[in-house]
C-alpha cells in the first residue's frame, strides 16, 4: 500500500520543494518506487530541480484536471536525476508536474478545478504505478486543495523557519491537521543559522507545538550554489543538508499503520 506524504508550509520560501525532491531521491536510493505530484498549481516549480524544461513537457497535472489525459500520462520518469551518477540500480522516481504555461495558470486562477478529481488522480497514480510512497508538494497556506492533500495523507511534513510568522502559521496548520486526524505529523525546521544550538531549538519547538521535530536543516550554501539546478541528494549525497534529511527518512520508513512513533537516532 502506498504511503502518502504531504510537504506543506504556511508561507512560501520555506524550502519545501527542495525537501520534497531530496526526500524522494533518498527514498529511491533506498530502493523504493516513489511518486511526486506538484499540486502547487498556482506557482509550480519542483520540476526545475529535476532539470525539466517546459518545452520537454507535453502533458501535466492540468491536462488531467481538464480531462485531456489519464493521470499516468502526465508522469515523467526522473530517476536518472534522483540517483547519484554511477550508483547501482535502486528505486524509481516519477514526477507529475503542473503546467508552467501562463494560460493554464490563469485558467486555474479564474475557474478553479474539481477538487475531488485531484483526489481521484492521486489514488489512481498510486495504484497504476504501484508506488511505495507518493510525495505531494502542496501550495503554501490553507485552501481547499491543500486541505484535501492533508486529509488524505498518512504523514504531513510541516516545514518552517525559525521565524515568528512561520510559528504562528504552523500552529494554525497543525490544528487543522489534528482535526483531519492525519496519522503522523512531523516538523522540519529549515534554514537555521550555523551558530544555533540545534538540539535546544528542536526541543523548544517540539514542546511548543506538541509535535516531533524530525530534523533541523542548516541554511546552506550548497543549495544556493545549485540554484535549483539539481537535487542535492543526487549530487552531494554526504552534504550536511542531505544528512539532516536522512533523519526524516528514518521516521518515514519506520512508520507503519501500527506504529507511528519516532525511531531512535
Amino acid at each position: 500500500m502506498t504511503r502518502i506524504i504531504s510537504t506543506h508550509s504556511y508561507r512560501g520560501g520555506t524550502g519545501k520543494s527542495n525537501i520534497t525532491a531530496n526526500l524522494a531521491a533518498l527514498l529511491a536510493q533506498n530502493g523504493h518506487r516513489v511518486g511526486i505530484i506538484d499540486t502547487d498549481i498556482h506557482s509550480p516549480g519542483i520540476h526545475v530541480l529535476f532539470g525539466i524544461e517546459p518545452r520537454m513537457v507535453t502533458t501535466t497535472l492540468n491536462d488531467f484536471l481538464w480531462g485531456r489525459c489519464a493521470v499516468e500520462e502526465a508522469t515523467l520518469d526522473v530517476t536518472a536525476q534522483a540517483l547519484p551518477k554511477g550508483a547501482p540500480p535502486a528505486g524509481q522516481v516519477f514526477l507529475v508536474p503542473s503546467s508552467m504555461r501562463t494560460g493554464e495558470i490563469a485558467r486555474i486562477l479564474k475557474e478553479g478545478y474539481p477538487v475531488d478529481l485531484l483526489n481521484e488522480g492521486i489514488q489512481g497514480l498510486c495504484e497504476r504505478l504501484d508506488l511505495d510512497f507518493l510525495l505531494i508538494d502542496t501550495h503554501p497556506g490553507v485552501n481547499e486543495e491543500t486541505l484535501l492533500s492533508i486529509a488524505i495523507s498518512d504523514c504531513l511534513l510541516l516545514v518552517l523557519r525559525p521565524d515568528h510568522q512561520d510559528y504562528q502559521g504552523t500552529a494554525v496548520t497543525l490544528e487543522l491537521a489534528r482535526r483531519l486526524e492525519v496519522p503522523q505529523l512531523l516538523l522540519v525546521l529549515n534554514k537555521v543559522l550555523s551558530g544555533a544550538d540545534y538540539g535546544a531549538l528542536a526541543d523548544q519547538i517540539t514542546n511548543a507545538f506538541r509535535t516531533p521535530v524530525a530534523t533541523v536543516l542548516p541554511l546552506t550554501e550548497d543549495l544556493v550554489r545549485l540554484g535549483s539546478a539539481g537535487v542535492l541528494a543526487a549530487i552531494e549525497p554526504q552534504a550536511p543538508y542531505v544528512e539532516g534529511l536522512r533523519h526524516v527518512l528514518a521516521y518515514i520508513e519506520a512508520a507503519d499503520e501500527r506504529d507511528l512513533t519516532a525511531p531512535s537516532r
